[in-house]
């Protein structure tokens, strides 16, 4: 995370400080077969749904803690909601907001923003606790190709990896949250970010959510 180090202080800062953080609007209902798949060892059983459309609204926020059976917590829902979308577009510069699939299946909600580039994917594991949630991010951690622990300020306190094609990993209370950005090329956007600095920089932004709304 070299690349980050310098920006630290300023990414940090910037990203506590966002407001209004909140859940996309509508509902994941529709069976698809885009979800992520997790190890069936911490994966409670959940529905499966997903739904269509450009996932950038703002119907208000609400408590990241609040989750039912029946579908995603408003935690998991932020991935794909104004905030992210806002940053997104913000670094990449672009003229409008890429369309989003999201999708609900074996307690991960993901959201698929479709960008010119490819595919960017961010989702969140959701487990009964934080102790099984980081049993998640630890197995996940080991199986990672050439994954580095994001240390010191950068990981904000919270337990991180990176790997070296682009995705980012997070993991806070019962939360694992997992930015991907492997399908993009190593840089892009008109300051030439790497698909990695890109990662970290969408994962602060939804970590300042859920600090914002405990």
């Amino acid at each position: 995370m070299k690349q980050h180090k310098p920006l630290l202080a300023s990414l940090a800062l910037s990203a506590l400080l966002l407001s209004g953080c909140a859940t996309a609007a509508g509902s994941v209902t529709a069976p698809s077969d885009l979800s992520t798949p997790v190890p069936t060892a911490v994966s409670p059983e959940a529905g499966h749904t997903d739904s269509h459309g450009s996932g950038h609204h703002n119907d208000g926020s609400s408590s990241p803690g609040a989750t039912t059976a029946a579908g995603p917590s408003d935690a998991a829902l932020m991935v794909c909601g104004d905030q992210p979308m806002d940053r997104l577009t913000a670094i990449l510069d672009l003229d409008m907001d890429p369309h989003t699939i999201n999708s609900w299946a074996d307690s991960t909600f993901t959201c698929t923003y479709h960008l010119e580039e490819g595919d960017l994917e961010i989702s969140v594991q959701e487990a009964k606790d934080q102790a099984t949630a980081l049993t998640y991010f630890d197995a996940n951690q080991a199986l990672a190709k050439d994954a580095k622990p994001i240390e010191g300020l950068a990981n904000l306190g919270f337990p991180a990896y990176e790997t070296g094609d682009g995705s980012a990993v997070f993991q806070k209370d019962s939360f694992v949250l997992h930015v991907d950005a492997t399908d993009l090329p190593a840089t892009l956007g008109p300051d030439s970010i790497t698909r990695n600095a890109l990662a970290y920089q969408l994962s602060t932004t939804i970590l300042a959510c859920w600090i914002e709304h405990p």
